[in-house]
């Protein structure tokens, strides 16, 4: 008997048009990144767990591409727990949580305001609390999402960061148009994925452990897919930079420990290329994805995906082949995607 579509592979397919929804409202992510060029901040903290994480590591680098910020993803425990009398004064504080009742991070921001942080929210859900601890709340806009695995919440949050980073830089509009043609993208790219990855899900149905290697603004990507490998199929996936992987993790190599690299068009492809040579040397099977998928030597598997209008905004596409193949891999192996064991689409780990 056929298995039913599940939530999780819905809300893929749901990712255009939740990005077409929040460009509807532009007007607030202006708003928010004239507040935040008034303040001129010396540097732009960024807080989030999970997916959240991931788009944390992106946003590092789209502050620092598109506006020239220093942005960094900062430690909620220095001061949550340990009470680290850290100086916010001149600090812009986006913290990222899809439900915005993290309680960490809550914790977090109502810190960092009362020492001076200029503090943004990002969230899907306006009578959350990060909404209410947050000076400004800028909502995702993406719509109910019921599987546990975030998808179109992340892509919102990834949009949100390069927007906002636009928009502080007085180069709002450009992004946006860049986005609106990531969403035409995505939506045309989409059939002929999901098609793809079903025959390589198959293949990888007994694999126990998996590499995902990213570099640059990719790094946020490669942590992305690996945790929906971890969370929706049950796999030890971890995500390591390309120069990372000689640091210690190629040892652990070998013809059974599949990788998974992810390659853009930009000055961090020839470091990519290495490490997937690396990789394919120590009798790894590569996956290439990504706009530069064909860039990569001896990938026995390419999931390419199109070359965005916009290099920040590659992310925002390389991620789909990575949950695309989470859910048909989970499916593969008799898992449900949409309610993974253990799991709750609302965590309050602190």
């Amino acid at each position: 008997m056929n298995q039913p579509e599940g939530r999780f592979l819905a809300e893929i397919h749901e990712q255009p048009a939740a990005l077409e929804s929040l460009l509807g409202h532009l007007d607030e992510i202006q708003a928010a990144g004239q507040a935040c060029a008034e303040r001129a901040p010396s540097v732009l903290r960024l807080v989030g767990h999970g997916s959240s994480d991931a788009a944390a590591t992106y946003g590092v680098y789209a502050f620092g591409l598109v506006a020239g910020w220093t942005a960094l993803r900062d430690s909620v425990s220095l001061s949550v727990y340990y009470g680290a009398e850290v100086d916010f004064s001149n600090s812009v504080v986006v913290a990222l949580s899809q439900s915005g009742r993290t309680p960490d991070v809550v914790s977090y921001v109502e810190h960092a305001r009362k020492r001076g942080a200029f503090t943004i929210g990002v969230t899907n859900d306006a009578d959350s609390e990060l909404a209410r601890a947050a000076e400004l709340t800028l909502l995702l806009h993406a719509g109910e999402e019921r599987a546990v695995a975030a998808s179109k919440t992340l892509a919102n949050t990834f949009a949100v960061l390069a927007l906002l980073a636009g928009c502080a830089a007085g180069r709002g509009d450009e992004v946006a148009a860049a986005v609106h043609g990531v969403a035409e993208q995505m939506r045309n790219a989409l059939p002929a994925l999901e098609d793809a990855v079903a025959p390589i899900a198959t293949r990888f149905a007994y694999v126990g452990r998996m590499y995902v290697i990213g570099r640059g603004i990719e790094l946020g990507t490669a942590r992305e897919i690996a945790l929906k490998l971890t969370e929706t199929c049950r796999i030890p996936a971890e995500s390591v930079t390309s120069t990372d992987l000689s640091h210690g993790p190629i040892a652990a190599v070998d013809a059974m420990f599949p990788v998974w690299t992810i390659a853009s068009m930009d000055e961090c492809l020839p470091a990519l290329v290495a490490a997937a040579e690396l990789a394919r040397k120590a009798g790894a099977t590569l996956v290439a994805s990504g706009s530069a998928a064909d860039k990569v030597p001896g990938a026995e598997l390419r999931l390419p995906v199109p070359e965005a209008p916009l290099p920040v905004l590659s992310p925002l596409l390389s991620v789909v082949p990575g949950q695309l193949f989470a859910a048909a891999l989970s499916r593969a192996k008799g898992l449900d995607a949409d309610q993974p064991v253990g799991l709750t689409k609302v965590t309050l780990a602190q």
